[in-house]
């Protein structure tokens, strides 16, 4: 019996695009390829030695796959953010040299030799852990995404950043790996604040911002850690080496990094970053307060403006990430016509709650026009909403927390631009 497999089948049978484009470049040429009939330099000569870089770089063709400031944003650097290239990644796993930066006074160099971490306020026993300390404690390992509050901010007034990596680049996603909160509070012991029910722990940076943030006892004792690792390596000077906090599901500003000082208090601090940033503005001018949890948001990575399609007609993978700081995302919806019609997408591998999943959509693209959307659904229920529906709540005012559909304009050359289709 003969069967014949369509171009479809054998995209969906993993055969896969290696097979066809070859088989496309082969047809496309008048005679063979050079470039597997002719000995080629690569192949000519030795290369670098095991010791040439000991610790590894991305080979210099990717040099383009780096973080990304936008200069006007703020009015210095010390005092600014920089964006992860998510459209030139793929997975889930965010390397740390790519991992995008956020800092309130710099990124400071803190050796761990010099490095203290104090508990005190409410706790039956004052604290000061040492480095070494910590790492005799039991550890976990978990993957998070970390979102700053601002992602998406810029585009509340409308399509603004031609650039995924610029709308929706400020965040990250690692395994960390650390102790428990919980563990750390229970050592200096918190018989001292007597009912739990409405206590709060008081976390600060040893930076010149100090940036300190107050977070509810119920967090701090269920998924919060204190991270001394990411993706198996120490972290980055500017995440925090030698060790930061991870607070699952909620906005970055409260990952304090170079963290220095847990208070147990009775009620929360007031902090510049909890009062005059960090709320959501309203139309009427006042502010939500405690928006701490990052709603369930998507966003489509390729094709978007800054990965156009460039392979001409046909099979095409509609990529991106989805997230949710309730938990587990369990569905991706995408839409080519601006959200009058879905396709359910494809999920990559599900890993920790709380951290990014990759969806796929298998799909073909003819030169037609296309109005990319992505909408992400978590195990809550909790729908990604439009952004009409989130200014009909919250007006226009806020800069921070916008987990809006975000819209690609796909043209016939296969670039694509930002708009808003609300």
């Amino acid at each position: 019996m003969k069967i014949e497999l369509s171009r479809r089948a054998l995209l969906r049978s993993g055969i896969a695009t290696g097979m066809t484009a070859a088989a496309g470049s082969a047809l496309a040429e008048d005679g063979p390829d050079p470039l597997i009939t002719e000995l080629q330099d690569w192949a000519s000569y030795t290369g670098d030695p095991v010791d040439a870089t000991p610790y590894g770089l991305p080979i210099r063709f990717e040099a383009d796959v780096i973080r990304r400031n936008v200069p006007w944003l703020t009015a210095d650097p010390l005092s600014s953010i920089n964006f992860t290239p998510i459209h030139a990644l793929d997975g889930t796993i965010t390397p740390q040299g790519c991992a995008f930066e956020r800092h309130h006074s710099g990124a400071i160099e803190l050796a761990k030799e010099n490095y203290r971490l104090m508990v005190n306020g409410l706790v039956d026993r004052p604290l000061v852990f040492t480095y070494e300390d910590l790492e005799r404690f039991p550890r976990e390992n978990h993957v998070y995404f970390c979102e700053c509050a601002a992602n998406t901010g810029m585009e509340w007034a409308g399509a603004q950043l031609n650039g995924v990596q610029f709308t929706h680049g400020m965040i990250h996603n690692m395994e960390y790996t650390g102790i428990p909160l919980r563990t750390i509070l229970n050592e200096a012991g918190l018989g001292a604040a007597g009912d739990l029910a409405d206590k709060w722990v008081f976390v600060e940076g040893a930076d010149a911002s100090s940036n300190g943030r107050s977070i509810p006892m119920e967090k701090a004792l269920d998924d919060v850690l204190v991270a001394f690792k990411a993706n198996g390596e120490a972290l980055r000077k500017e995440h925090g080496y030698p060790v930061r906090l991870v607070v699952p599901g909620w906005e970055g500003n409260m990952w304090i990094k170079w963290l220095r000082r847990i208070q147990v208090t009775d009620a929360a601090v007031e902090s510049r970053e909890e009062t005059s940033k960090y709320t959501d503005v309203l139309a009427d001018g006042t502010a939500r307060k405690w928006t701490w949890v990052m709603d369930a948001k998507s966003v489509i990575t390729a094709p978007s403006p800054q990965q156009p399609i460039t392979h001409g007609h046909g099979p095409l993978v509609i990529t991106g990430l989805a997230w949710s700081g309730h938990g587990q995302i369990t569905r991706v919806d995408v839409s080519k016509d601006g959200g009058m019609t879905w396709e359910t997408a494809r999920l990559g591998r599900q890993g920790d709650k709380k951290a990014l999943t990759r969806f796929y959509l298998d799909t073909e693209w003819n030169g037609e026009p296309w109005l990319l959307q992505s909408r992400a659904m978590d195990e809550t229920g909790y729908v990604q909403p439009t952004k009409d529906a989130l200014r009909e709540v919250r007006g226009e005012n806020s800069v921070y927390h916008n987990n809006c559909i975000q819209t690609w304009a796909v043209g016939p050359d296969g670039k694509a631009e930002n708009v808003e289709v609300s």
